[in-house]
């Protein structure tokens, strides 16, 4: 079978009328470029250039086979470049499950744009805040606070600073009073929701070398943390949520951070799969695009605690 460098040498020589010129320009020595002449010449059972010491040109059989060689390279230079336009388009079917307050309130407009940005790709969107079972369900990958609790899972960071914090409407603290200490917190309706398979009432927080955890109660339990942020907007109580999921609501003024100077819980935003492999262009883009977004908004709360001290 004729070998594709074979038939660039050949080619390359006809071009310049010289073989040791063919072979600097391949960056071949002049013993390996003579066999691969030799290797096509056997090959084909024709003599394709008469050379001596000092010319070089090609037989009659050779000029006949030149324009078969130049097409044949043409060919194939064609389907490697279309293969890596392949390669390089953003298109296929991208399967993600994401948290139910993350997906509905930041992550619906920014895969909005990231459609019209790759148009030939599409999204199915599954949202819910328990864990995806990313060997059974269809779901290339999957948003979600924390660490895994499966070790075989690949956990790659998206928002690793994340954080926990203290907020409620200013219609509720002009109704109740604003906490100014944690343990007023027994005063107060504190909404809850399921964190992984249990109700996340019992909050841990860090005062400067101290650290404090209490259980709170409310009159209000949710298993979709979603709910939780709009009772917290609407009035209902004070919520311990994602910086995330409220960010939005607190540069709006529909809720405020209680406590700043306190040190709440870490809850860093980790896109889960199952196997590297799945890691494809599209995935990696999305990664990119949710790191940058995310980073826009976790660099505004340390600004925002600043300013309440």
């Amino acid at each position: 079978m004729l070998r594709f460098d074979d038939l660039q040498l050949f080619v390359r020589a006809a071009d310049l009328g010289s073989l040791s010129a063919a072979a600097r320009v391949m960056d071949l020595s002049a013993a390996v470029a003579s066999a691969a002449l030799k290797r096509i010449e056997q090959h084909l059972g024709a003599r394709l250039l008469a050379r001596s010491t000092r010319s070089l040109r090609l037989t009659a059989e050779g000029e006949g086979f030149l324009e078969y060689a130049r097409a044949a390279l043409s060919s194939l230079d064609e389907g490697r470049r279309l293969l890596t336009s392949s390669q390089d388009r953003v298109s296929g079917v991208l399967q993600l499950s994401a948290p139910s307050d993350l997906g509905r309130n930041l992550l619906l407009p920014w895969l909005d744009e990231f459609q019209r940005e790759h148009p030939g790709l599409t999204v199915r969107l599954l949202l819910g805040d328990r864990i995806a079972d990313l060997f059974k369900q269809p779901v290339d990958i999957a948003l979600r606070y924390g660490e895994p609790e499966d070790s075989s899972l690949v956990a790659l960071p998206v928002a690793a600073d994340n954080r926990r914090v203290l907020c409620a409407s200013p219609d509720y603290l002009a109704r109740h009073g604003e906490p100014r200490q944690l343990e007023q917190l027994a005063q107060h309706n504190c909404l809850l929701y399921m964190l992984g398979t249990r109700v996340h009432d019992h909050w841990c927080f860090q005062d400067g070398k101290r650290e404090v955890s209490l259980t709170v109660t409310g009159d209000r339990f949710s298993d979709d943390a979603d709910v939780v942020r709009r009772w917290a907007v609407a009035g209902a109580g004070i919520a311990y949520k994602s910086w995330l999921d409220v960010s939005t609501d607190v540069l709006a003024g529909r809720l405020k951070i209680l406590l700043p100077s306190l040190l709440c819980e870490r809850a860093p935003l980790n896109l889960l799969c199952a196997h590297r492999a799945q890691l494809s262009k599209p995935i990696n883009l999305l990664r990119e695009m949710l790191q940058a977004r995310c980073g826009q908004l976790t660099a505004q709360f340390p600004r925002l605690a600043a300013d309440d001290q």
